[in-house]
Parts: C-alpha cells; sequence; structure tokens
C-alpha cells in the first residue's frame, strides 16, 4: 500500500489543519465527476481519514497500514474512507458541509465532542530508559464553572433553536458544473449544537465552555521512541452545552545523546582501548546511560572495530521490562609523545615478532607499486 503522506504530498510532521487542506485539494484533482480516477480518490479519502484522527495516525506512524481500518468497505459510503460531508468541504471549503444529514453527519452535533489536543515534551535518553513524570501546561476551552458547562444562565436545560428546529444545520442549495447541490451550513445561532440557552450564562456567552490554562502532571513510561504519543482521555477541549471533552495526546520527542546511539533497544557507543590492553587483554570500565559504572572483559587481540557488549545496559521495551544491551565499537589508542624506553621497548617486541620497523615494509610497498604498474 502507498504511504499515506505521499498520497496527500505532505511530510511525516503535518499538522491537522495542513492534513485538511491537502486531503481538499487532491480531493478536487481526483473526483470521478471532475474526470479524476475513482481508485486514487478512494486511496486520499482513506488517507485524510487515517491522518486527521491522532490515534489511527499514532497507530500508522508506528505499525504502518494495513487497509482495514473501521469503515473502509464495510459498505457505509462509496468513496472508502470519508462521508459526502468530506466531500462536499472539499470542494466548497471546510464547514461547507456542516455535518450534513444523510452524508454520514449525523444531523445536529450537539453531542459532539470536543477536539483532541497535542502537546510535545523533550526528553533526554536517561529519561528514556528510566521513565519521567513530567508537567505539561495545556490551554484549551474548558466546561464552564459558572454554569456547569450547561451554557444557560439559570441552569437551566438549553431549549431547541428556532433558526433551524433543532437540526443543527440550515439547509442551502449550491449551483455547480453539475448541477444544483443540495448541502447543509451548520445553523449560526446555535453554533450547530441545536439548541440555544433561553438565558445564555454571561461567563461563556452559552457556550458552556472557556478557554482554560492548566497544569497537567503526566506519568511517561519508560522506553517510547521519539514520536510515541501517551493518549489522556477526557483531557482534550470541552464538548459544547455540556458535550464530551476529547483527549489529550502527549507526543515525545528525544533529544540526541552526545556518547550513547539507540537502536530499538540496544545502545551503541565507540570505547577507546590502549594498544597493549588490546593486544593482552583485561577488563575496561565504562560509563553506562544510568550513570553507574560497569566492567566488561577485553578479549587478549581485540582489533579496532571489534564489539564489546554489556548485557542489560541498554533501553527496556516500553513500560519498562526487559532491557536491551550496550554495544560497544572498539577503537583502539595508538600511544603517542613515546619516551626513550618506550620507544626502546616497542622495538623489542617488534624484533621478537618478526615485524621489521622499516626494510621490508619498503620492499614490500615496492612490490604493490610494481604490480600496479605492470
Amino acid at each position: 500500500m502507498s504511504d499515506l503522506y505521499e498520497l496527500l504530498d505532505l511530510p511525516q510532521g503535518a499538522s491537522t489543519d495542513d492534513v485538511k487542506k491537502a486531503y481538499r485539494r487532491k480531493a478536487r484533482e481526483h473526483h470521478p465527476d471532475t474526470g479524476g480516477d475513482e481508485e486514487t480518490f478512494k486511496a486520499v479519502t482513506h488517507a485524510y481519514q487515517v491522518l486527521s484522527d491522532p490515534e489511527k495516525r499514532a497507530r500508522y506512524d508506528r505499525f504502518g497500514d494495513d487497509g482495514t481500518s473501521n469503515g473502509r468497505g464495510g459498505g457505509q459510503d462509496p468513496f472508502g474512507f470519508g462521508g459526502l460531508g468530506d466531500v462536499i468541504d472539499a470542494f466548497f471549503g471546510a464547514g461547507a458541509s456542516g455535518g450534513f444529514a444523510g452524508a454520514g453527519g449525523g444531523g445536529a452535533r450537539r453531542n459532539q465532542p470536543g477536539r483532541d489536543v497535542l502537546v510535545v515534551v523533550d526528553l533526554t535518553l536517561e529519561e528514556v530508559v528510566t521513565g519521567v513524570h513530567r508537567e505539561v501546561e495545556v490551554d484549551v476551552a474548558r466546561g464552564c464553572d459558572t454554569c456547569g458547562g450547561a451554557g444557560s444562565a439559570d441552569g437551566s436545560a438549553a431549549e431547541r433553536c428556532g433558526t433551524c428546529g433543532g437540526a443543527g444545520q440550515v439547509q442551502r442549495v449550491v449551483r455547480t458544473a453539475f448541477g444544483q447541490l443540495a448541502t447543509a451550513a451548520p445553523c449560526t445561532d446555535c453554533q450547530g449544537s441545536g439548541r440555544r440557552p433561553t438565558e445564555p450564562c454571561t461567563a461563556c456567552g452559552g457556550e458552556g465552555r472557556r478557554p482554560t490554562k492548566r497544569t497537567l502532571g503526566v506519568d511517561i513510561p519508560a522506553g517510547l521512541e521519539d514520536g510515541d504519543r501517551i493518549p489522556v482521555r477526557g483531557e482534550g477541549e470541552a464538548g459544547r452545552q455540556g458535550a464530551p471533552p476529547g483527549d489529550l495526546y502527549v507526543q515525545v520527542r528525544v533529544a540526541t545523546h552526545e556518547v550513547f546511539q539507540r537502536e530499538g533497544r540496544d545502545l551503541t557507543a565507540e570505547v577507546s582501548v590502549p594498544v597493549t590492553q588490546a593486544a593482552l587483554g583485561g577488563t575496561l570500565t565504562v560509563p553506562t546511560v544510568d550513570g553507574e559504572d560497569a566492567e566488561v572483559p577485553v578479549p587478549a587481540g581485540t582489533q579496532p572495530g571489534d564489539i564489546l557488549t554489556v548485557r542489560r545496559a541498554g533501553v527496556p521495551v516500553r513500560g519498562g521490562g526487559r532491557r536491551g544491551d550496550l554495544h560497544l565499537v572498539v577503537k583502539v589508542e595508538v600511544p603517542t609523545g613515546l619516551d626513550a624506553r618506550q620507544r626502546e621497548l616497542l622495538a623489542e617486541l617488534a624484533e621478537v615478532r618478526g615485524e621489521p620497523l622499516s626494510s621490508e615494509g619498503a620492499g614490500l610497498l615496492s612490490r604493490l607499486r610494481g604490480a600496479f604498474q605492470r
């Protein structure tokens, strides 16, 4: 299956508004009524339905798309994902359908939940390993304290809107190149809810919600990866006039570590080993991401690029549990600034091992040059 971001010509970090704009543009281009390809139109509509929903999008970003998400092929809609209301919005601008009844909109929006909200928190690799409690600031509409979310000044229930008759929308006819198209726009008097308080609350203007800045404590489990999201149910934007709230999604952004690189649950890093220890073997003390030292054996004859492993010093699975390993890539240190005695000892070692320091090496280089010249 095609990449959903590519279908809409979007980068992976595109905002929800960017997704909607891209879908409207693609829907105009590929709609069958305008000479477009129906299969392509189905594909871009499917991409919109997934990427415009925070939970579906988070699942897609982690696991990909098997094309079996709820609603695609269930016979509910000839265009795959997205009802006729989405198509109307694509051709006549956002909100033109107004939740068009009979087009999947369901009539009045009095029970429509509030919007989901996304906040981003920055984590260090150390915090990813241990998990952390983080305070996040959220500035969204919440239920009005004055009217208890009802929108009415006296606490009475809202009445049916006289303008739309409780439908939450006003019918209108739009002339197009293909004839007349009946659409429905949200009622401006009741804001699409279908009901209006007789005495609107002066604090919230009858909305039942007010802008509120809050600080929430969120427990971020260990083992998350960059871009993962944590849902906090019911902490998004409040719905109008007592409708249920949306959800809050906390997305983590993991900073690059100056020493360790992450590969799934494992960590890798370079470690310098003195040439003598690499040759003779020994034990090396190395720091771990936990801030503690670990001892790792260095086998005799260790070569540059060899891997030394510290078990269970990597990253745990999401939520905590079995950890990965720390892999250390050996970088052999060649000594510099030798004094006379050290040079003497190394020369003696070279002689014992039959490793002349000049003539034979030069002869080999001459033979190699000769071979390339032939």
